[in-house]
């Protein structure tokens, strides 16, 4: 039996709210049409996806297990409709997507003398929104920053670059030269975290703060509220006077890497990334001479 995918979208609402009345709000549906369907998309399945008690409702390991394949599954069907109604208006166009620091000026330039009647857009990406933006169609193809989720994905690394730390800066270790792992033990840390998982790295054991995008997370580390780390070139676009950037030779670099959809087979993005693997040096340079601004 084929899915039917507004089922499983109405299961997803469901999932993330774990509250059938929320969710048939925020699908502007009846309750009792939402649990209708997910009665039906049970039958369909042959497994209870939720299980509801007295104490409320909880997924079952089947709808644990749905839930991790519906993400990508409703992203490439809407990936999908994106891309036909782009086939349907005839346009030859690539959207490039980027994380702050990274210079893709050079790979446009490289790919554009091969393929001059295609128009490249570029949108900058956040780290939470990596890898959605990439699943759902709205970039072709984007340089991401490690950790992403890849599922789904390809992802191939392409340079890697030095992180400094952020702390504010009257902060007691502000203005050194360089700084080791050791020299921030017990320093309280503020790290970005995607809206579906836990965040799994960091340098050394904390209790810090989560935010979303590097204005919020220095806004915290301006106020006192802890440290925080960036690639270097990130930092050529954040000059603050109430932050201090310390380098940090020992901690592990950042990871570049271009990623794509697993689903899209497209010419166009095969050319990109050819453009883009062979002025990767290049590209690596740049986000240097950024820092050094």
């Amino acid at each position: 039996m084929d899915l039917d995918l507004r089922k499983v979208r109405y299961f997803v609402a469901v999932a993330d709210r774990l509250h059938f009345g929320r969710a048939a709000e925020d699908l502007h549906i009846a309750q009792p049409v939402l649990s209708r369907q997910i009665r039906a998309l049970e039958h369909d399945l042959g497994a209870p996806l939720f299980a509801r008690d007295s104490h409320g409702v909880r997924l079952t390991g089947a709808g644990t297990q749905l839930l991790a394949d519906a993400r990508p599954l409703l992203a490439s069907a809407h990936a999908a409709r994106r891309r036909v109604a782009v086939a349907a208006r005839g346009s030859r166009r690539l959207v490039v997507g980027f994380r702050m620091g990274i210079v893709v000026t050079h790979a446009v330039r490289a790919f554009g003398v091969d393929h001059p009647d295609v128009i490249v857009d570029v949108q900058r990406l956040e780290w939470d929104d990596q890898a959605a933006m990439l699943l759902d169609g709205r970039v072709d193809v984007a340089y991401v920053r490690l950790p992403i989720d890849e599922t789904g994905l390809r992802v191939t690394p392409l340079f890697t670059e030095p992180r400094v730390v952020v702390l504010s800066a009257d902060h007691r270790l502000a203005g050194k030269e360089l700084l080791t792992e050791a020299d921030l033990a017990g320093e309280p840390l503020i790290w970005h975290v995607d809206p579906h998982t836990q965040p799994t790295r960091h340098p050394h054991p904390t209790t810090g703060h989560f935010v979303r995008g590097v204005e919020e997370k220095l806004e915290h580390v301006a106020a006192g509220r802890g440290i925080s780390f960036l690639p270097r070139s990130a930092t050529a676009f954040y000059s603050r006077p109430d932050i201090s950037y310390v380098p940090i030779p020992e901690l592990t670099p950042d990871q570049v890497c271009l990623a794509v959809a697993e689903s899209r087979e497209s010419p166009l993005v095969d050319a990109f990334l050819a453009a883009a693997r062979a002025v990767g040096e290049t590209t690596a340079r740049a986000a240097a001479e950024e820092s050094e601004v």
